[in-house]
C-alpha cells in the first residue's frame, strides 16, 4: 500500500474516532443514549432525502428489535428530540420527524463544526469534492458491506 492510500487509511480510522468522542459527549450532554443519538441521525438522513422512516425501517436501519425501536422512539419523543406522525392516506403508517426543539440543540452543539467543516471544503474544487463524494460513498458501501456479510455470518452461524 502507498504511504497516501496508508495515510488516508489512517486518516479515517482517526476521523471515526473522533467523530464518535464528539457524538458521545453530545449524547451525555443530551442525556441520550448512544443509539438514540444514531436514531435522530437516521431520521435527520431521510427527512433531508425526503424519505422519512417508519419505525420499522429505523429499527432495521438501527439493528434493533420492535421493542428496543419502540423505547428509542418514545425516549426521544418524550424529549422533544423527536416527533411521530401521520403523512399518508393510509393513517396507520407513522412517519418519524425530527423535533424542532430537538433540532435547536443539534444546531447549536454542531453549528461550530459545521462552520469549521465548510471552511475546510471551501478549500476544494468542485471536481475535487466531487471525487470525494465518489471516494467517501465507495467507502462507505465498502464498510457496509463488510458488516453485512459478518451480520449473515453471525446468523447463520446462530449468534
Amino acid at each position: 500500500m502507498s504511504d497516501v492510500r496508508q495515510d488516508v487509511v489512517d486518516l479515517l480510522q482517526r476521523y471515526t474516532i473522533e467523530a464518535q468522542r464528539l457524538a458521545h459527549d453530545f449524547a451525555g450532554r443530551q442525556g441520550l443514549h448512544f443509539t438514540d443519538l444514531q436514531a435522530l441521525i437516521a431520521v435527520m438522513h431521510a427527512e433531508r432525502l425526503d424519505t422519512p422512516l417508519t419505525p420499522g425501517r429505523l429499527g432495521e436501519t438501527l439493528g434493533l428489535s420492535s421493542g428496543a425501536t419502540t423505547a428509542v422512539i418514545d425516549r426521544l419523543e418524550r424529549d422533544g428530540h423527536l416527533r411521530r406522525t401521520r403523512e399518508s392516506a393510509d393513517r396507520r403508517v407513522v412517519h418519524l420527524r425530527y423535533g424542532a426543539p430537538g433540532m435547536e440543540v443539534a444546531k447549536a452543539f454542531f453549528g461550530p463544526l459545521g462552520a469549521r467543516s465548510q471552511v475546510v471544503m471551501d478549500e476544494f474544487s468542485p471536481g475535487e469534492m466531487e471525487t470525494v463524494r465518489r471516494f467517501m460513498g465507495g467507502m462507505l458501501e465498502a464498510l457496509t458491506e463488510h458488516h453485512r456479510e459478518l451480520r449473515a455470518g453471525d446468523a447463520e452461524a446462530g449468534r
